[in-house]
């Protein structure tokens, strides 16, 4: 198995090589920059230089997996339209994995937490964990005062941009963003132990800023004293 992993839900735009190494899962290469403009400009060029210096081809790929969100619609198409034309152009399974739990178990935490990224409008995306490997419960989107903490700690980036609300030191909020080793290695353990994996389909908790407008609403002609003869 050589799996190819990559994430643009956050302004990091994150891709990693990895393959199974008995027990472990090795990373290969990786790569990760933090630029929330430059998704499409920066995750090509990302996926060509691991592959040169995991010393691999497109060919030899066997498996993708591709944060799923959630984040802000512009970059997360980005990674999600990439991952499903790279996966069909080369006639290999395509797999997603939320960015969360991507986050999550880039954290290496075994008790509970909390995982927190931006989702803009002053509201963070957030889950419950067990551990680093253990979801409890499903994604949430809510204002950082109404995530319901129990005092866990928390981490991500909505952890950090809200430290004055979650209690918390900023620096305790590493991992801030998704690294696609971490994904990568996720995705590699789950296969691995025959679990399933979510759709490449995108996670969206709310609908767009952007809506088509509706139909324009029909005026009556304006009607003007009637002439008499």
């Amino acid at each position: 198995m050589l799996l190819l992993a990559f994430d643009t839900a956050t302004p990091a735009v994150t891709a990693a090589v990895c393959e199974p190494d008995g027990a472990a899962v090795r990373v290969r290469a990786r790569t990760s920059t933090v630029d929330a403009r430059r998704h499409g400009e920066l995750l090509t060029p990302g996926i060509r230089d691991v592959l040169a210096r995991a010393d691999a081809t497109p060919a030899d790929l066997t498996h993708i997996a591709v944060g799923i969100g959630p984040g802000p619609y512009t970059g997360l198409r980005v990674g999600l339209a990439t991952a499903h034309a790279l996966a069909e152009a080369l006639g290999i399974a395509c797999h997603g994995v939320a960015t969360l739990d991507a986050i999550a178990h880039a954290s290496g935490r075994d008790t509970p937490f909390i995982a927190a990224t931006d989702a803009r409008r002053k509201e963070v995306f957030w889950a419950r964990y067990a551990d680093s490997a253990t979801r409890i419960g499903e994604i949430a989107v809510d204002r950082p005062a109404d995530v319901p903490t129990g005092g866990l700690p928390v981490i991500g980036h909505g952890a950090r941009l809200y430290a004055d609300v979650f209690g918390r030191s900023p620096e305790a909020a590493e991992p801030l963003y998704p690294s696609a080793a971490a994904l990568g290695e996720f995705a590699v353990r789950r296969l691995l132990a025959g679990a399933e994996l979510p759709e490449p389909r995108p996670l969206y908790l709310r609908r767009p800023d952007a809506q088509v407008p509706g139909a324009p609403k029909r005026v009556s002609p304006a009607r003007g004293p009637v002439a008499r003869a």
